[in-house]
């Protein structure tokens, strides 16, 4: 049944984009500039586990596990944006597949966290200049997850304990960029956001720069995401930071 809503809200998300899309261009009159963006995402990890009791098992007495989990088993990213004169929209889909073992004191840990992150929102533009200035975006930020922290005792009499946590969120995204047309090739984009709703509260900050051609664009930049999200009675703080590089095509 869980699986059944998850899906359901991800296929409302497209179908937003899809009604959302249209409609902006026909008001506009068409003649809208399009981008598709494979991207990837070297991010350092850090990923915080606050319980709402101790482990059973004599495991540990503690309830917080900072950094359980910071190497990246997969990843796949990519962004989609049409822009008209003064309205636009875009979607952002982002899988992160996170699993790592630990020794701490007094036990082992092998943890593993799939997170998909959706983004979908409607952009206006109040300036003259298509790609310039400043831009206020609104829309849903959707995400995913499956978590899997097994914790195992050195004493050989106390049993393993296991936290499973998977749930999905759905937040309203609220957030503002700016573009800096540095030349007729050289571009950069500030942006930020946050998002609240079913998570604790999530931010995000970039900052991308770009590079013409006659295609496309070359994507340069920096991004920093916190989410906070509580399942089942357990916290997981999720911070990812790094560089980001891509190519977007352009039609």
């Amino acid at each position: 049944m869980k699986k059944i809503l998850r899906h359901s809200t991800f296929a409302s998300a497209v179908s937003c984009l899809a009604i959302l899309a249209p409609a902006a261009q026909a008001a506009e009159g068409g003649g809208w500039d399009w981008m598709v963006a494979p991207y990837g995402w070297a991010a350092s990890i850090g990923t915080d586990l606050r319980s709402g009791e101790p482990p059973s098992g004599g495991v540990s007495s503690d309830v917080d596990f900072d950094d359980i989990i910071d190497k990246i088993d997969g990843a796949f990213q990519i962004h989609v944006e049409g822009q008209g004169d003064h309205f636009g929209v875009f979607a952002d889909f982002t899988f992160l597949g996170l699993a790592d073992e630990k020794d701490h004191p007094r036990f082992h840990s092998e943890s593993d966290l799939d997170t998909r992150l959706f983004e979908v929102a409607a952009v206006w533009s109040p300036g003259e200049q298509r790609h310039q200035g400043i831009e206020v975006f609104a829309g849903l930020r959707y995400i995913d997850v499956d978590a899997t922290v097994q914790l195992e005792p050195e004493n050989p009499l106390f049993d393993t304990t296991r936290i499973d946590g998977g749930a999905s969120f759905s937040d309203f995204m609220l957030g503002v960029r700016y573009t800096w047309a540095i030349s007729d090739r050289w571009g950069v984009t500030f942006r930020g956001d946050g998002s609240f709703g079913d998570t604790e509260g999530t931010w995000n900050a970039s900052v991308v720069a770009d590079y013409k051609m006659k295609h496309g664009a070359w994507l340069f930049g920096y991004r920093y995401l916190d989410v906070e999200l509580e399942t089942r009675g357990n916290r997981f703080d999720i911070t990812m930071n790094g560089p980001m590089v891509g190519y977007g095509f352009m039609f």
